[in-house]
């Protein structure tokens, strides 16, 4: 190759690159979204939303495995009378479940006991009296339904929209629209308990996204993040010499190719070097009061019966701790953070693993939305409680050896519930049949459901989009509509 091509090359390469980039800014001004393309350079700054926004900052608790609405959320009384019957033939007649054959399956009430909370009244499982005792802030969808019914394609949809690998997350498209609060911690961060999810880190992924707009998993002990801290005898003028050497580098190169890569390197340094001063704290929890710590129940034991689906040793004191930890998150400007636990997939076994599964969570997440009300969050900072789909109305028994029944995945119908940030509060939104099978009443799709979460943070779901493969894509999919009952 000569130098007139080489020349030529480089041109093109930098040029049309930067003309394209021009006019892509462009469109993006005349959309009111900058996105990503921010005009500092700096892909995570605050930007305006699209009209005045309910919610600042979101904590979506993510019960992976899907807990059982019937036996948490939407009592069903006509169910416990109807227990051991056969499901209905104008209801069997050509279901597909994940492993019960729904003609031969047999009808299964549950043995809790529902009560009314609160002024609105709203009815709540014995299994979940702390947060049942937060009612009035609460609203509960019953209607929800998707459009999958295995583990990770349900997760994929309840945090992308769709139902298949390789779209972004919510909290990534939260922070492309919105960017962060903070710059010295990354606008959206993940923590877990328990025993993981299907999806795992596809549920937190940016996508064809830039980067910077994905899930970051934190530690909920030690450093936050490995390598933090500088090795031994590295001193801070030392990394920051090398760090500004790495940077004047990247910069070269940027300028020779546009490659937007390498801004989103830069940026990746440039947070992980302001990180280091501020991580450290963020996890030490000594500031924190006895009564908080005993609040958020971060030192609670584990039973000694390991036999428990999802035990790991430490789910107790993990889940309590990443409650108080998002709390400090919120607090120094982090705008979406993710919470999971797993597992709640409870196939047989359901009323042991259940008791356990919300032993974990109840306390904890009780104490954060108290918490946050307390310190005048709630108001603008939304809280979610969801899995990716529900369970049957009828007995799983898929597993057998001797083991009691449990309930399989149900995707025609599921509940979660959602408080703070825009929402109203007290009421129930959506109704299903008598038996729990699919909605009757107000019915919520998925896709309407991240519609309203979008709508709260003031950004148009049909105008939120990314321009790959020659579509703009968008969280919503092809559907969406806002539900508006939702908003106080």
């Amino acid at each position: 190759m000569n130098f007139i091509d080489t020349a030529r090359r480089d041109f093109l390469a930098t040029g049309s690159c930067g003309i394209g980039a021009l006019a892509l800014g462009s469109m993006l001004l005349d959309d009111g979204l900058f996105a990503n393309e921010s005009l500092d350079g700096n892909p995570l700054v605050a930007r305006q939303p699209h009209f005045t926004p309910r919610a600042q900052r979101c904590i979506f608790i993510f019960l992976a495995g899907a807990p059982s609405q019937i036996d948490l959320m939407d009592p069903k009384p006509e169910l416990v009378r109807r227990d051991g019957q056969m499901l209905p033939e104008s209801i069997s007649g050509g279901v597909r479940l994940a492993f019960t054959n729904a003609k031969t399956a047999r009808l299964k009430g549950s043995p809790r006991r529902f009560t009314r909370y609160g002024e609105c009244g709203t009815e709540f499982s014995d299994r979940l009296p702390h947060i049942a005792a937060c009612a009035d802030d609460i609203a509960v969808v019953r209607s929800m339904h998707t459009d999958e019914f295995n583990h990770h394609p349900a997760q994929l949809m309840m945090n992308s929209g769709v139902g298949r690998p390789g779209r972004p997350s919510i909290g990534a498209w939260v922070t492309y629209g919105l960017g962060t609060l903070s710059q010295q911690l990354p606008g959206y961060v993940v923590l877990s308990a328990g025993t993981g999810s299907s999806g795992g880190t596809s549920n937190w992924t940016n996508g064809f996204l830039p980067s910077p707009y994905r899930g970051i998993s934190f530690r909920t002990q030690g450093e936050p993040l490995l390598n933090l801290k500088n090795p031994a005898g590295v001193s801070g003028d030392d990394q920051h010499g090398s760090l500004a050497a790495i940077r004047a580098m990247n910069q070269h190169r940027l300028e020779l190719t546009n490659d937007s890569g390498i801004a989103e390197r830069i940026a990746a340094y440039e947070l992980a070097f302001r990180m280091q001063a501020v991580a450290p704290e963020l996890v030490d929890l000594t500031g924190e009061t006895q009564q908080t710590l005993d609040a958020y129940g971060v030192a609670r034991p584990e039973p000694e019966n390991r036999r428990y689906r999802g035990y790991t040793g430490n789910a107790h004191a993990s889940f309590g701790r990443n409650c108080l930890l998002a709390r400090r998150l919120l607090e120094r400007g982090v705008r979406f953070v993710n919470l999971y636990h797993a597992s709640w997939d409870h196939h047989d076994g359901l009323d042991k693993d259940l008791k356990y599964n919300c032993s974990v969570v109840d306390q904890p997440v009780a104490a954060l939305l108290k918490d946050l009300k307390q310190r005048g969050l709630l108001d603008d900072t939304l809280v979610v409680f969801a899995g990716e789909f529900g369970r049957t109305p009828l007995a799983d028994t898929h597993e057998g050896n001797g083991q009691q029944p449990g309930r399989d995945h149900h995707p025609f119908a599921f509940s979660l519930w959602m408080a703070g940030g825009g929402i109203k509060g007290g009421q129930v939104i959506g109704r299903t049949d008598e038996i729990g099978w699919a909605p009757v009443e107000d019915p919520v799709h998925i896709n309407d459901f991240h519609a309203t979460l979008l709508h709260l943070f003031g950004l148009n779901h049909l105008r939120l989009s990314k321009r790959f493969g020659g579509f703009d894509i968008r969280l919503t999919n092809v559907g969406g509509t806002v539900v508006e009952k939702l908003m106080g």
